[in-house]
């Protein structure tokens, strides 16, 4: 029993454990998961534990001898079988919390429930897609049964058709008529007028924007170059600048740019030799100077005129492929197309800059320098090609304007002509040999280059046409030497490398070329140049100390003048000119600040009262007279004046301190008249007077100070406290002194004299002055009683003083009865407000306490209020000006000033006179000189070091004549 007992106890101890080992918390949980069983279980389990524990049956003694108790076994058995149900128990429970935890999980999931389509909803899509696809599938049924019954392309002819094109494949293929069957661009649709028009629009409107960004390019590189020279010219003298290592082509062509521009200046000539390149349009002028050097830095079009301008093309030798023009730093890569295209490009748009005022072409210079390799050292000038008619798009005088340019170029007598001739076109079509010919007869400094000698060759059915032009025998002209070349394949793409190769491979194969027409040193491109670069240093050996006397003659005749016109003068030129103004204007600006407070005052004082008196008198004083009714007259002076400073007055006061700027600008320049002339004062006086007058006109008043000046001024017209006797005089002083000048002016512009002004005069009236004298006279009864009317003239008063003009023998129209009416009442009007400034000498007290019935002193009381808005307006005006309005301007002077600094221009449009041409005259040509001077010595310190034929591949012209 005891055994039994123990086992028990030890049987719930395992289920305990057990629960805990489940639950890894604590035998609490066990007892929860014991209450969640069902009611049967819970029975059961709670009767096995009681029955087992009312079967231990402990003994009070123990037997002296053993018992054998079968029915032990028996009982263990069953107690121990009774274990499955707690452990069914705990399955089932375990089993039940399982599930409520993973419905707990499910509840915490987002609800998904949208995702479902109504099955509705598909089923309509689908019967809808199959709807679609039957109706389709019909559609095209129908349709091919339709074409079978039209019997469009019946299977008849695709078979005839296949046939045919099988059966003459063999000879299509070697015929022009496939190529053009199979090019897709014969089936293209050509596009429609108002298309073509379109894209020419953009491109127009495109090539213009390019035109004005190119502009304000070249327009910065030069302020950029004027710029770099001023800081030059103000870094000392004692400042030596290192000369850059320039070359000897480099230094001669920048005395070619220096005379480009003493020419335009001065209508001059130089006659310092150059290559000019001169040809028939689309003759291969463009593609010769691109295989001289080297690049196809030239622009092209297919027969169009690309050529608008004469470029001047310097070559020299050095380690890199580059182009630059002269107004500029960048350098353009040649070795690169896209550097290279934007090269061409740039020429383009500088090429169209140049051409204005409806021209075509134009004189106007573009300089390009082009280093490179084995270049050639010389100066080219490619002219615009030589035309016979003039096309729809060009001026009407651009034949002219072409043949002009080159004759400029031409009658050089120094300038080498490298004739470009096309030998692909007839020799009747050529129209630069007459004008060669009728520059250089005979021919001593003319080379005659023959291009396209290929296409001659190939399409020539006589070979002696082009041996008698090599020979001098065909054109009417002579020429020092005969060249031909070949300087393209047609196809603009190719390189200049596979063109050169091209042309010796030309030469070496050609039939025509192989025999005796010209010698291998007269064939090629290459030779060609080596030929031109030793007649072009020869003639400027020959030429360049003829040029530099010429220059040192010049210069001689030019400082003899000087001397004999100025002598008391140093030559100055327009940098130095402008510079000097520039000063003068500025320590003019510092005068103006040390004007005093009382000239500001009372020049404000004077320039606001001219400005505001005609308001003061006619809108205020005498519109708001109405008889004897002071109070009538507050109130309607007080609206407006209310009025006046809220929309007019600030305005109108600004106005006038900014006219009172001006005059004391303008007063320092007339007091500088009367002081002793220097002798250059009167040449840069425009220049002062167009910066003073553009800051003038550009400066604009601080609108803060405008509000300012509005608040101050309805705060003093607002008062009518008069504080002081003394304020009280000062008001009838100015009352009268203005009143004064009011009647000054009215009989002055009055519509008729009197006899005293007549009898000065001695002069009789005339027949409107006694028309206006019948009407004055017959009107000057109805101002005895003005006091109690209304100051205007009604109906029945015009009908009577007409009918009595009428009957003293004049007919007058209303017009003329109201004017004069104006005019008589103005001057009684200002005569009776004189008298009431009188009476009021001594009613100060009477105003002080209020007593206004005894006298009519209100005007006196407007004139003061008027009189303290003018004395606060001027303070508040002078000390606007003083401190902020004149450094404005100076700053403004100063922006114009440095603007129009870096302006060629305007210099010369303002600094005018005879010393100031004359010296900017003198100063060019010294330059020029100078510039001759240092290349002729470079010049010889090179003979010098090696001949310059030395290593050359000399070739000697055979002149044909």
């Amino acid at each position: 029993t005891f055994l039994t007992y123990k086992r028990c106890i030890h049987v719930a101890l395992i289920i305990i454990l057990y629960c805990y080992r489940k639950t890894r918390r604590n035998t609490s949980v066990w007892f929860r998961h014991y209450a969640s069983l069902p009611p049967v279980l819970m029975f059961l389990l709670a009767k096995e534990v009681i029955m087992s524990l009312l079967k231990v049956n402990v003994p009070l003694s123990v037997a002296p001898y053993g018992i054998r108790n079968f029915s032990l076994i028996t009982r263990l058995v069953k107690g121990i079988m009774h274990i499955r149900y707690v452990v069914i128990g705990t399955i089932v429970g375990g089993g039940l919390t399982l599930s409520q935890h993973v419905q707990s999980w499910m509840d915490k999931l987002p609800d998904l429930s949208w995702i479902n389509m109504d099955s509705t909803l598909v089923a309509q899509l689908k019967d809808s897609f199959r709807t679609v696809a039957d109706t389709v599938t019909t559609q095209k049924m129908l349709l091919y049964k339709k074409m079978e019954d039209t019997g469009w392309l019946p299977k008849q002819v695709k078979r005839d058709l296949l046939e045919w094109f099988e059966d003459k494949k063999t000879v299509l293929t070697d015929t022009p008529l496939l190529s053009l069957i199979t090019d897709p661009a014969v089936f293209e649709e050509s596009p429609s007028d108002e298309a073509k028009e379109a894209h020419e629009r953009g491109r127009n409107d495109t090539l213009q924007t390019e035109m004005k960004f190119q502009e304000k390019i070249e327009q910065l590189e030069k302020e950029n170059a004027e710029l770099r020279r001023v800081l030059q010219s103000q870094s000392g003298k004692d400042v030596k600048l290192r000369k850059g290592n320039e070359s000897l082509i480099d230094m001669y062509s920048s005395v070619l740019d220096l005379l480009i521009d003493y020419d335009s200046s001065y209508s001059t000539q130089d006659h310092l030799p150059r290559v000019v390149v001169v040809g028939d349009q689309s003759s291969g002028k463009t593609s010769v100077l691109e295989m001289i050097a080297q690049a196809r830095i030239f622009p092209r079009g297919s027969g169009e005129m690309m050529t608008r301008a004469p470029v001047k093309v310097t070559l020299s030798d050095g380690p890199y492929h580059i182009a630059q023009f002269r107004d500029s730093q960048r350098e353009f890569d040649l070795t690169s197309e896209k550097e290279l295209a934007e090269l061409r490009r740039e020429i383009e748009l500088r090429m169209l800059n140049s051409v204005k005022g409806g021209k075509t072409v134009s004189n106007e210079v573009i300089g390009l320098s082009v280093k490179g390799p084995g270049l050639p050292r010389m100066v080219l000038v490619d002219l615009p090609g030589v035309i016979s008619t003039v096309t729809t798009g060009m001026a009407a005088d651009t034949k002219e304007d072409i043949l002009k340019i080159c004759k400029t170029y031409l009658e050089n007598p120094n300038a080498i002509i490298l004739c470009i001739q096309d030998g692909s076109v007839d020799a009747e079509r050529s129209n630069v040999t007459e004008l060669v010919s009728s520059v250089d007869p005979a021919g001593k400094r003319t080379i005659l280059v023959l291009t396209k000698v290929d296409l001659a060759e190939e399409n020539l059915a006589n070979p002696d046409m082009i041996k008698k032009i090599l020979q001098g025998e065909l054109f009417p002209m002579k020429a020092l030497g005969y060249f031909a070349v070949v300087t393209g394949k047609g196809n603009s793409g190719d390189s200049i490398d596979v063109i050169r190769n091209y042309e010796e491979s030309f030469f070496a194969k050609s039939q025509l070329f192989q025999g005796s027409i010209l010698p291998p040193s007269q064939l090629t491109t290459k030779n060609m140049s080596l030929a031109v670069s030793k007649c072009f240093w020869k003639m400027v050996k020959e030429s360049i100390g003829q040029q530099a006397d010429s220059f040192k003659a010049v210069r001689f005749n030019l400082e003899t003048e000087w001397k004999n016109r100025f002598p008391k003068l140093r030559d100055i030129d327009r940098d130095e000119l402008y510079a000097r103004a520039k000063t003068e204007i500025l320590d003019e600006l510092v005068q103006l600040n040390a004007t005093s407070t009382a000239e500001w005052e009372t020049a404000l004082r004077e320039k606001l009262w001219e400005t505001m008196s005609s308001y003061v008198f006619e809108n205020i004083l005498i519109s708001a007279f109405v008889g004897d009714k002071p109070h009538a007259f507050n109130t309607t002076v007080d609206i407006k004046l209310k009025h006046w400073a809220d929309t007019q007055l600030p305005r109108k006061c600004v106005d006038a301190g900014w006219a009172v700027l001006r005059e004391q600008f303008t007063r320092l320049n007339v007091s500088k008249k009367h002081q002793p002339e220097d002798g250059w004062s009167s040449c840069y006086k425009p220049l002062k007077e167009a910066v003073i007058e553009k800051a003038l006109n550009s400066h604009t008043w601080n609108k803060r100070a405008l509000e300012s000046l509005r608040i101050i001024q309805q705060n003093a017209l607002e008062d009518r406290t008069v504080p002081s006797k003394a304020c009280w005089k000062d008001a009838i002083l100015f009352m009268e002194d203005k009143i004064k000048l009011r009647l000054k002016e009215l009989e002055k512009h009055s519509l008729h004299d009197s006899k005293t002004a007549r009898w000065f005069r001695w002069s009789s009236p005339s027949e409107d002055e006694l028309k206006i004298q019948a009407i004055a006279d017959h009107l000057k009864p109805l101002l005895h009683n003005i006091s109690s009317r209304n100051p205007f003239i009604d109906s029945d008063e015009m009908i009577m003083i007409r009918r009595n003009v009428r009957n003293s023998g004049f007919e007058v129209g209303e017009d003329e009865v109201r004017e004069t009416w104006h005019q008589l009442y103005r001057v009684w009007f200002l005569r009776k407000s004189l008298l009431t400034a009188n009476e009021c000498q001594s009613m100060f007290l009477h105003h002080q306490k209020g007593f206004d019935e005894v006298g009519d002193c209100s005007s006196v009381v407007l004139f003061w209020r008027v009189q303290r808005m003018l004395h606060i307006t001027a303070n508040a005006l002078r000390q606007q000006i003083v401190s902020t309005e004149v450094r404005y301007l100076e700053k403004e002077i100063k922006e114009i000033l440095n603007e129009w600094s870096h302006d060629s221009q305007m210099k010369r449009q303002y600094l005018q006179g005879a010393q100031v041409e004359l010296a900017e005259k003198l100063k060019q040509v010294r330059v020029i000189q100078e510039k001759i001077e240092d290349f002729i010595a470079m010049l010889n310190n090179e003979s010098k070091r090696s001949t310059h034929c030395k290593g050359c591949y000399c070739i000697k012209f055979p002149v044909k004549y």
